[in-house]
């Protein structure tokens, strides 16, 4: 026979379930762009860093040999 439902059973339902769902859903569609914006940033960052080595080098070659290389 089957069971009756009884008001103190644990569990969620489906609804609630749901409801959790879509909050992590539009959570992440707010934080995945923010997340890119932060990635280009620091590969920006990275890139000047990169140049800035560069031009310390160079000048550094320069004032040893008197002249940049080709």
């Amino acid at each position: 026979m089957l069971k009756k439902f009884r008001k103190n059973q644990k569990g969620f339902t489906l609804i609630e379930l749901l409801i959790v769902v879509a909050i992590i859903g539009i959570l992440a569609a707010i934080a995945i762009p923010q997340f890119a914006s932060y990635r280009q940033k620091a590969f920006n960052s990275a890139a000047q860093s990169d140049v800035k080595t560069i031009k310390t080098s160079l000048e550094g070659f320069y004032t040893d040999e008197y002249y940049y290389p080709y």
